[in-house]
């Protein structure tokens, strides 16, 4: 069977898990890699086999090399925008990892150069093929808990706290990020929620920056954080469905937590990433009387995020995939959220 190649840009830690996610599908090569740091190339040019000639510091001559069918691109935000528009021109199919953009003014000339040229494109955002969560979405499309009411949604890590001195490293530089835990993890969150529920319509936020400044290992002195590493907000989805966020990354004992709770006129749902193949179900069994359920998720939950892009590159379009206009509405959320945060009001959207 022959495989689709794929040039891989930006080799850090993302990078591993990606090469790990297409190795498992068996229908993916890597043959051309880049990043701006030759030692990655060496390192992770060797690990996969790409010829010499086939690692490129440029990524766009990676992007225009006839030898490659698809781009996946794992890197610092500050070039999602630029990566993505030389796909485009190009009429290279993708999938990019999530923020879309730093901030929202990248993002509309990327969906006008997309109206000009479709391409077949994928958000990264890898947690739509946690069994829970999609098997949370069937049970709450085929309407075993009644009409949704409300939902809560946190993601939470510990890995930022003041207990464990992270220096300043670039996801607390506000011009390679635009946002912090906001676009990092927020954005898995905004798109749970489209996932689940549908469309946003009016949302009130707050960011807040817990750890102020931040020690630079090069330099030796502390430098002021200008990102967010605090985000609550709440919102009003398609139908009314209310719903209410949090995420940080200075939650101590909280490794990788997202999880979401779905509250139903006649049930609730909970799923969460610490027990991907399970739902927790609680609904009435008799007048009165409820009952707590830990619901194995089918089979046919299992998808994955690979699985899905072969699917588009062949041409099709798989139910739930993100494609370009997820990655373009939920940047169009974060940057609504800044601003609610900012003028401390709720917006319509």
């Amino acid at each position: 069977m022959s495989k689709f190649r794929i040039g891989l840009i930006g080799l850090g830690g993302m990078a591993g898990e990606h090469i790990r996610w297409m190795n498992a599908e068996g229908c993916f090569e890597v043959v051309a890699v880049s990043d701006v740091y030759e030692e990655a190339l060496l390192r992770v040019g060797e690990q996969l086999g790409v010829a010499p000639d086939k690692r490129y510091t440029d990524y766009n001559l990676l992007i225009e090399d006839p030898a490659v069918d698809a781009v996946v691109s794992v890197t610092p935000n500050n070039v999602h925008a630029a990566i993505i528009h030389s796909c485009l021109q190009a009429g290279k199919p993708f999938m990019a990892e999530k923020p879309f953009t730093r901030v929202f003014e990248e993002a509309a000339p990327l969906l006008e150069a997309y109206e000009r040229q479709p391409v077949p494109a994928m958000l990264a955002f890898t947690y739509r093929y946690t069994p829970a969560f999609r098997y949370a979405r069937e049970l709450v499309r085929d309407g075993k808990i009644g009409a949704v009411r409300s939902f809560s949604i946190q993601y939470l890590q510990g890995w930022g706290a003041a207990s464990n001195n992270v220096p300043y490293i670039w996801r607390f530089n506000k011009d390679v990020t635009g946002t912090g835990t906001l676009g990092d993890l927020g954005s898995h969150m905004i798109d749970m929620a489209r996932f689940l529920f549908g469309e946003f319509e009016e949302l009130s936020a707050q960011l807040h920056t817990i750890i102020p400044e931040r020690i630079d290992p090069a330099s030796g002195n502390m430098v002021k954080i200008e990102v967010d590493d605090f985000a609550s907000f709440q919102a009003r989805m398609t139908g009314g469905v209310m719903g209410v966020f949090q995420t940080t990354r200075n939650a101590i004992g909280s490794g990788n937590q997202h999880e979401v709770s779905i509250y139903g006129d006649s049930g609730t749902l909970h799923a969460s990433t610490l027990n991907p193949n399970e739902v927790s179900w609680i609904r009435e069994e008799a007048p009165g009387q409820l009952a707590k359920l830990s619901v194995d998720v089918p089979e046919h939950c299992r998808v994955t995020q690979y699985a899905n892009f072969k699917a588009l590159l062949e041409g099709t379009i798989p139910d739930g995939i993100a494609g370009f206009m997820d990655g373009y509405r939920n940047q169009e959320i974060l940057d609504a959220i800044v601003r609610a945060s900012e003028t401390k009001t709720t917006l319509r959207l």
